[in-house]
């Protein structure tokens, strides 16, 4: 329960008024449901004749026994002037006025209290959402993407089902308890000290069945974030599994996690299930006792209750039954919402190792050099990068090359600080990077992967993506120097284009250039090329590489290559091996040492 009470204070500060109006409705309801219920005594005494007692009227004290003596006086007086059907029907009349008091206070009640509802979930996605965009990479290489999916969409739904649903009854139902008993006191504290000492055993045994159906929520959520990611692996590697006949494999494991979470849900469910037809049981069964006990005490003349009150105080204490029952079941909804919120918190609490500094440098034009100045870095426990030193002159292009794993991408990511150095430093400027904010760090630079990265949205928005305020002829000219207008204005609506989830109705070369006009539209003096070209065609690869050419003009650029042929006229080649600098110097420089770059390309040649 604490967990959920301070998710609930971290966000209802803006709602406070609604939660104010809805417990103002909740209290004002709960008392005109007292007010009609009491009608029910002089209904029954007039129809059972039970009561033949004469009343005189008092002077009006705050005191139960001459509201309750004034009460009966004006009711025998009335039947005396207008006999007992006419008091009977005026009766009838009341409590469908008071009935209708409450039901339209109610209402009122549950319309407070929906932005409430709505502006909580609201308020969670929005600060996942933001979390997500603010960590740092690592954390994405730890979480599966369709977990975190789970936990964003099914955890959050949860959350909005079960936790948010139950926040209404929370903030009604203890204040219609809380009322009817007090009133039961004022009735008869005997009959309700006895029910006190009853009710908590069925609070107990429902209880036990709550805490079960949270370590199965737990589970089940979990499961559902297995699911999802391998629906997104299934999505991604469609191409791979058709062509290796892995359909009936992908298949038969989908199948297993899928009955595991049916069996997950069932069990859940099953328990969920359980709280109504328990609490009724439970309630109905209390009812018996009370009504056995109150029973005795009446027929035994220990108690000051009348037959017609007694059944007022049964009538009151069955309608606790229901807010009781409602309780319970927010008690359920909340044990599994906490499953769910707990592993939202696994991302709310998530700390982003990249700390900015709280007097950054002011950015400046970039003028001189970018410089790894003995740079070590590892992601877990191996060196990835062993004492990196580089200086990358304004201007210049350097290309990194070396086989697989022996930390080219990792170099260029250090730049824009997706991840931190361990030891050592990268300046620009002679400014350390740590020392200036992320926003105008990443400003300098611009990138260009091997994926080209796209959103599924229109050919425009997807060239101004991060660029404020870009004109047409801006957007225009930058895909004419990435080569892409001609092929852009081929497409049925030309720059309005959608091309689909991740670009998936353009062509690898054609994304690519979409990509780099992105890249030129931004101007960014400093570029870092993840072999741009190296998962296209030779036609395809011939126009990006003009247009890499183009955006390479007059710009700082860091370059990683698999194919040495794009990169024989960069101003420095780096061979890097197993995290370090083996190699440097021009194309015929690095063939006459006949070391590891001249083993690549004779390779490569072959």
């Amino acid at each position: 329960m604490p967990q959920f009470f301070i998710l609930i204070k971290r966000f209802v500060g803006p709602y406070k008024g609604y939660v104010a109006l809805n417990i103002i409705c909740n209290i004002l309801s709960t008392v005109f449901s007292l007010f009609s219920f009491v009608l029910i005594i002089p209904i029954l005494e007039i129809l059972f004749k039970t009561n033949q007692t004469v009343y005189e009227m008092k002077p009006f004290a705050w005191n139960i026994d001459v509201i309750k003596n004034n009460a009966y006086c004006y009711v025998s007086s009335y039947i005396d002037q207008n006999g007992g059907i006419q008091t009977l029907m005026m009766l009838g009349v009341l409590l469908v006025i008071m009935t209708a008091l409450k039901t339209g206070i109610a209402y009122l009640a549950s319309y407070y209290i929906i932005p409430l509802r709505s502006g909580l979930v609201r308020d969670l996605r929005e600060q996942m959402y933001d979390k997500i965009t603010d960590l740092n990479i690592g954390f994405f290489k730890k979480h599966k993407k369709g977990d975190i999916m789970s936990r964003m969409t099914s955890d959050i739904t949860e959350v909005e089902a079960s936790i948010m649903s139950s926040i209404e009854l929370l903030s009604k139902n203890p204040i219609m308890i809380f009322i009817y008993l007090l009133t039961m006191l004022v009735l008869s504290w005997q009959l309700t000290l006895f029910v006190l000492l009853v009710l908590p055993v069925a609070g107990y045994i429902m209880g036990k069945v709550g805490s079960s159906l949270k370590r199965k929520s737990m589970l089940g959520q979990q499961q559902t974030g297995q699911l999802l990611a391998q629906i997104d692996e299934t999505l991604g590697g469609l191409r791979v599994i058709k062509a290796f006949n892995a359909e009936k494999k992908v298949t038969s494991r989908f199948r297993l996690m899928n009955e595991t979470l049916r069996n997950t849900t069932n069990k859940i469910n099953r328990r969920h299930s359980l709280a109504h037809p328990m609490s009724e049981f439970l309630g109905t069964t209390t009812i018996a006792i009370v009504l056995f006990f109150g029973g005795t005490l009446i027929l035994n003349d220990n108690s000051s209750l009348t037959a017609a009150e007694f059944i007022y105080y049964l009538v009151i204490f069955y309608s606790i039954i229901n807010p009781a029952k409602d309780l319970s079941k927010a008690l359920y909804s909340i044990e599994k919402g906490k499953a769910s919120l707990e592993r939202i918190d696994v991302i709310l609490d998530a700390v982003n190792p990249l700390k900015e500094v709280k007097n950054p440098v002011a950015v400046k034009p970039f003028h001189s050099n970018v410089r790894f100045d003995h740079v070590w870095f590892k992601y877990e426990n191996d060196w990835i990068l062993r004492d990196i030193n580089l200086t990358i002159e304004k201007g210049k292009t350097i290309a990194l090359v070396g086989q697989s794993g022996s930390g080219k991408s990792t170099m260029v990511d250090l730049i824009p600080r997706f991840y931190d150095v361990n030891e050592g430093a990268i300046t620009i400027d002679g400014v350390n990077v740590k020392d200036m904010t992320l926003f105008d760090l990443r400003s300098y630079m611009g990138n260009v992967n091997q994926e080209a990265i796209l959103f599924n949205d229109t050919i425009y928005n997807n060239i101004t993506f991060g660029v404020e305020s870009a004109t047409i002829e801006q957007v225009i000219e930058a895909a004419k120097i990435a080569n892409a207008h001609d092929f852009i204005m081929e497409t049925e609506e030309g720059y309005q284009t959608n091309i689909g989830d991740r670009g998936g109705r353009l062509s690898g070369g054609q994304r690519q250039r979409i990509s780099i006009a992105r890249a030129i539209l931004k101007n960014p003096p400093i570029l870092i090329l993840d072999e741009a070209t190296s998962a296209l065609d030779t036609e395809s690869e011939k126009l990006v590489q003009q247009a890499i050419e183009n955006l390479m003009k007059s710009r700082t650029a860091i370059v990683i290559a698999h194919r040495l042929s794009t990169i024989k006229n960069a101003d420095e080649i780096c061979v890097m091996h197993n995290g370090e600098i083996v190699e440097r110097g021009k194309h015929e420089e690095l063939i006459a040492l006949d070391g590891y770059y001249t083993k690549l390309h004779r390779m490569q040649s072959f």
